[in-house]
């Protein structure tokens, strides 16, 4: 998932950060207040992690101008204890949860995770496509009853790609939501990851793209049905 964390205090951005990205989250950083009410006006999120302490403009008022605009994204507000008035207010003006500070990155991870899951409608960790098995918790991959080794990257763009199989997604996209940042169009590291993707998923004697689809001049995509068929 692609996350948006605005944070003022250096070493809880830090932490928090690092402990997202070693979970395979792709995680763009704001100090600043209005910074970070741009950011999420402009970008696409799976989350926004939100303190309400900031310079600029407050996490509060951050949240209710993104309700008014419409923008549904899920909001994870970081307050400090005892701000009772301040939580009750962010789960009114439509944050999905709230975490304290100081926190641990374990459960940090787990409610995104789970304002996610209720945002998207997904209830389940296990993620189903054909004979393809995907846990999102685990990072885990079968085909079948066969357990597939992939490395972070790979994960977290077969993870993408699944969301809506049948979807084509195309490379700016892709880009965005597994690397989280902008490359030149001409470069081929998306190219470069897939074919490894599809070499891990393959099975003898089958075609190339059973899983992963080529669609030109568009993107790729996982399809709906056929592409994990055994």
């Amino acid at each position: 998932m692609k996350i948006l964390l605005v944070e003022d205090e250096t070493p809880i951005a830090d932490f928090a950060r690092k402990g997202l990205e070693e979970q395979g989250f792709t995680v763009d950083v704001s100090s600043d207040g209005e910074d970070g009410f741009h950011l999420a006006t402009t970008q696409e999120y799976d989350a926004i992690i939100l303190d309400i302490m900031l310079p600029g403009r407050d996490g509060i008022s951050i949240l209710k101008g993104l309700r008014e605009k419409g923008v549904a994204v899920p909001v994870l507000l970081l307050t400090a204890r005892g701000s009772l008035d301040d939580r009750l207010q962010g789960l009114n003006l439509g944050a999905d949860d709230y975490m304290t500070k100081p926190f641990y990155v374990e459960e940090l991870v787990a409610r995104v995770h789970a304002i996610h899951r209720r945002h998207t409608g997904e209830r389940l960790t296990i993620r189903t496509v054909g004979d393809l098995r995907i846990n999102l918790l685990t990072r885990e991959v079968w085909r079948g009853d066969s357990p597939i080794e992939l490395t972070s990257r790979e994960f977290n763009l077969l993870e993408y790609l699944t969301r809506v199989p049948g979807r084509v997604y195309t490379r700016t996209q892709i880009l965005e939501h597994v690397w989280g940042y902008y490359f030149d169009p001409k470069t081929n590291v998306i190219d470069v990851h897939i074919q490894k993707l599809r070499v891990r998923l393959a099975r003898e004697g089958e075609d190339r793209e059973a899983v992963i689809q080529t669609v030109r001049g568009a993107g790729y995509r996982v399809a709906a049905a056929e592409a994990a068929a055994p």
